[in-house]
């Protein structure tokens, strides 16, 4: 399936060279001709095996999350915010959603790093998660700044350390897309 993405067009603050503006609309000229792809097809066509959680010892399926992990990384993708979650129901995350929805990967044309924040898509229950086991200091004090009304839940360590060892891009390698 290709998705039809509406022309974009940026204005020139000249603050840039013009070999970084060249590599950025090359960026974004192959990134609206690129082939979008369900991450999950794309690892089992590498011929990493997805078997459902059920099918894997905590001991198996660690091992898997980990392979996972690591081809997202070689594809350009990379995950954040996943410390709330055990390993199990991270990997049925990947399985049952993230890993199924379309994205653009890197490719020889476009060297571009895909960010998929587990708690960033602005829903109740992804501010909850952040404000109690993510957000600083200062990020919860704007909130209650912003927000008198709301309710804010205490701060406690995440369950999990594994973004801490989740791969991550080279800076200066990568055009991000978030």
């Amino acid at each position: 399936m290709v998705k039809k993405i509406k022309e974009i067009s940026f204005d020139d603050s000249g603050d840039c060279s013009t070999e970084v503006q060249e590599q950025f609309q090359k960026n974004v000229d192959a990134f609206e001709q690129a082939k979008w792809s369900q991450p999950f097809q794309v690892l089992v066509e590498s011929g990493i095996s997805l078997p459902p959680s059920g099918e894997l010892s905590d001991t198996e399926l660690n091992a898997k999350l980990w392979e996972v992990i690591n081809a997202l990384a070689l594809m350009g993708v990379y995950l954040e915010h996943t410390d709330h979650l055990n390993n199990r129901e991270l990997y049925i995350l990947l399985l049952d959603d993230i890993l199924l929805e379309e994205m653009v990967f890197q490719s020889g044309e476009m060297n571009l790093a895909c960010h998929i924040d587990l708690i960033g898509s602005g829903s109740d229950e992804d501010n909850h998660i952040y404000l109690k086991y993510y957000a600083d200091e200062d990020d919860r004090t704007l909130w209650i700044e912003e927000f008198p009304d709301e309710p804010v839940p205490g701060r406690e360590r995440p369950p999990f350390d594994r973004d801490c060892r989740l791969p991550k891009p080279n800076p200066e390698e990568k055009f991000d897309v978030h």
